[in-house]
């Protein structure tokens, strides 16, 4: 679970309920970070109420800093939870892009190795 969340609402006032169910889902994307950025990792949740012409009503923006990188999704929608959701799913999908780029990645000499070990041991 990230640890320090804050959840703010412009022109929206907040519900116990809302900010609950948006630190739970953005909460839970520690799951998607690499171990070395898990405690260190900060999110900032806006939530707004805005009147498009299009029909859109409110806004959310999550602003996920981790180390070296900052993470930005937004989107708007008819709900504010709705909203809350997509911009979960963006942001791990992001997760999971920083993940690759930031682990090292022992696959492929792993399976050198063993190749090395197979072989070797057929020729004794």
């Amino acid at each position: 679970m990230i640890q320090s969340i804050s959840v703010t609402g412009v022109r929206l006032d907040l519900d116990d309920t809302t900010k609950k169910y948006v630190e739970k889902k953005i909460g839970r994307l520690d799951r998607f970070l690499p171990r070395h950025a898990r405690k260190s990792a900060t999110a900032e949740v806006i939530l707004k109420e805005v009147n498009r012409s299009h029909g859109n009503k409110y806004e959310a923006e999550v602003v996920l800093r981790v180390p070296e990188k900052q993470l930005t999704a937004k989107d708007s929608t008819l709900n504010v939870l709705a909203a809350v959701d997509i911009v979960e799913a963006k942001l791990s999908g992001q997760l999971r892009k920083y993940k690759e780029t930031h682990t090292a990645h022992e696959g492929k000499s792993r399976r050198m190795l063993s190749r090395f070990k197979r072989s070797y041991a057929r020729e004794q």
